[in-house]
């Protein structure tokens, strides 16, 4: 299988990233696998999607900090591959982290994505089910009984009235954005600072006022769905625990979290069952669902990370699991390719 992982900046990626540990994964079973910046695609005068690409040397890697460092160092193969001679094309950039100071390079990964699907390669996620996920209405589009209540504005008046609302509570946060950046706890005392809040966030745009729900003090749990379904690999389902550290509300990582394993309950299995439909309608493959309590709080499509996490606790090797499914994705492919080729060709 011939693979590739496109990727915000090669140079940027760590080991401990999901992205090198799915394309690591995927060389020690033997496959071809490439990481490409996003800035390194190109459309050829002759129609065709090519790319600077960097390849670890051939060989069986025991960490990921090993596979990097071969990766971003000089025994790396670097070559223009041609994209449309992969297998699958995974899309791993994540266009929050371009919105300020590369916004060209937001939409780069959907556009050519589209371009090499098609050619026929497999692309996850699907580009156009990622094009409708830009920003986070896209949540919005799940059935609202897993959903906290939310309003998207950028008037004030109808902020405050949504915190009233609310007990005087809430949550704010950009509509665009990611990992815990510009996010609030408004409460009744802090209304007087309610102006500035909305200023500094709607800077960017649109503001989403959340229901704030009470076991969010207990932190959130991080699980993995693949093709609609948890992601389940030697019995162990690939997920863990964020619990939040001091008075930050937040429980991302970066943010100061802290991890744990996580136990999964039939509450969180029916939040799975519930957004699985739409997920698969919008080909997405691999997704990260954070939930609170039994409400769902974000939906991660564009990079979704910590398998190595969920590794952590439960000892499992998920990326391998990722990568089985993916060949068997291929294979499918191939087979309904050569089958959908012979019935054509009967009927001339």
């Amino acid at each position: 299988m011939k693979i590739a992982f496109v990727v915000n900046d090669i140079k940027t990626e760590v080991p401990a990233y999901t992205t090198i540990r799915l394309a690591m994964a995927a060389v020690n079973r033997g496959h071809e696998a490439w990481l490409i910046s996003i800035g390194d695609l190109a459309y050829d005068s002759d129609e065709l999607i090519r790319a600077r690409a960097h390849a670890a040397p051939r060989e069986r890697y025991k960490n990921t900090e090993t596979y990097l460092a071969g990766l971003q160092g000089p025994e790396s193969r670097r070559e223009r591959i041609t994209v449309s001679d992969l297998d699958v094309l995974m899309l791993r950039n994540d266009p929050a982290q371009d919105r300020t100071s590369r916004p060209w390079a937001q939409t780069a990964g959907i556009i050519f994505g589209r371009m090499a699907k098609y050619h026929g390669v497999v692309v996850l996620n699907d580009p156009d089910g990622l094009a409708t996920a830009m920003n986070k209405s896209y949540f919005q589009l799940f059935p609202a009984e897993v959903r906290p209540t939310t309003i998207i504005t950028r008037d004030r008046k109808e902020i405050r009235q949504f915190v009233e609302e609310q007990g005087g509570r809430a949550v704010l946060k950009p509509l665009s954005g990611s990992g815990g950046e510009g996010v609030f706890l408004l409460t009744r005392e802090m209304l007087p600072n309610l102006n500035q809040m909305v200023e500094a966030i709607s800077r960017d745009g649109y503001v989403i006022a959340q229901e704030y729900l009470e076991a969010a003090q207990d932190g959130d749990l991080r699980l993995f769905l693949m093709n609609g379904v948890p992601l389940r690999y030697k019995g162990r389902y690939a997920a863990f625990r964020r619990l939040r550290t001091g008075e930050d509300m937040r429980s991302n990582i970066h943010a100061g979290g802290q991890k744990a394993a996580a136990e999964i309950t039939d509450a969180h299995l029916r939040i799975a069952e519930i957004v699985r439909p739409k997920l698969v309608k919008d080909g997405m493959f691999l997704v990260g669902l954070d939930i609170v309590g039994d409400k769902l709080m974000e939906i991660n499509v564009f990079s979704p990370g910590g398998l190595g996490s969920a590794r952590k606790f439960e000892k499992v090797n998920f990326a391998q699991g990722v990568v089985e499914a993916l060949e068997r994705k291929v294979e499918y492919m191939k087979f309904y390719r050569r089958n959908f080729d012979n019935v054509a060709m009967s009927t001339l």
